[in-house]
């Protein structure tokens, strides 16, 4: 009997030597999305795009300053960096929004997700492997275009609104930037983890951003403010500002700090479905 167990037995542990671990997993998901051209190519016209609606936009702001309205002077001249940053992270954060749909979406559209489950039949570590993955990927490129785009704009609004990299709160808007699109790219892997169709995750999140967010500030007493100010891109945008501005509820760590808080909440339901529900 012991002749018998024993082979079953070190089958046993040979199989569980090859089970993946987290790095594996990180570098077939990094694999994974390498390899789809669209992905890579996106990533890249995002910076080049956003570098350059950033230099248009500061450029037409500062040609027409003297028709500027003098409160939204008095703005710009208190957060030169906040105004360079808005001017191209609109168009950042719609695209990063799509790709993190888009990172897990098409799998369950393509049936991909099977084969990446019965290889690892514990579902959490896929997840986590890929929103790790895809968070560090939009980090960098987001570390890259905010930097990018504070070089460019410094100089253009040196004339109306100076300011240096070495100013307080400036290198924490800077480096914020690309923390506030990682954290967005993954609450919306976490929507596309959640509704599994590529087309309605994306309507969820860019109608999340776009529409009801705007909307809430249109909502009227203290209690509009508050629902405006913790919904999750406008609590995150906040740390994109050098200083605090007139009216904000939060500043700029707490605001992202609520991003944070409803990115994990988007994920901690995502892992409930995941294990629930068949891929």
């Amino acid at each position: 009997m012991s002749a018998t167990t024993a082979p079953l037995a070190g089958s046993g542990s040979v199989a569980e030597d090859r089970k993946p671990g987290f790095a594996s997993l990180m570098l077939s998901e990094w694999t994974k999305i390498r390899s789809v051209r669209s992905t890579v190519w996106s990533l890249a016209i995002l910076v080049v795009f956003t570098l350059v609606f950033t230099a248009l936009f500061l450029k037409m702001g500062i040609a027409n300053w003297d028709k500027t309205d003098p409160a939204q002077q008095a703005e710009m001249r208190l957060d030169p960096t906040g105004t360079i940053l808005g001017s191209g992270i609109l168009l950042s954060q719609l695209a990063v929004c799509v790709l993190g749909v888009m990172a897990i979406a098409s799998e369950y559209s393509t049936g991909m997700i099977r084969a990446s489950l019965l290889a690892v039949p514990r579902r959490v570590p896929v997840l986590a492997a890929k929103g790790a993955v895809f968070a560090l990927l939009v980090l960098a490129v987001g570390e890259l275009t905010a930097f990018g785009s504070f070089f460019i704009g410094a100089p253009i609004m040196n004339d109306k609104a100076p300011v240096s990299i070495g100013d307080p709160g400036v290198l924490r808007a800077v480096v914020g930037c690309g923390l506030y699109l990682a954290l967005l790219g993954l609450f919306a892997l976490a929507v596309g983890a959640i509704v599994r169709h590529t087309a309605a995750s994306i309507t969820v999140v860019i109608g999340f951003v776009l529409v009801i967010t705007p909307m809430a500030g249109l909502l009227p007493g203290s209690v509009g403010e508050r629902i405006h100010a913790w919904l999750p891109t406008q609590a995150g945008f906040m740390i994109t500002q050098q200083h605090s501005r007139a009216g904000d509820l939060l500043g700029p760590w707490e605001g992202l700090g609520v991003l944070a808080l409803w990115t994990a909440v988007l994920l901690a339901v995502a892992v409930a479905q995941l294990r629930r529900r068949d891929a």
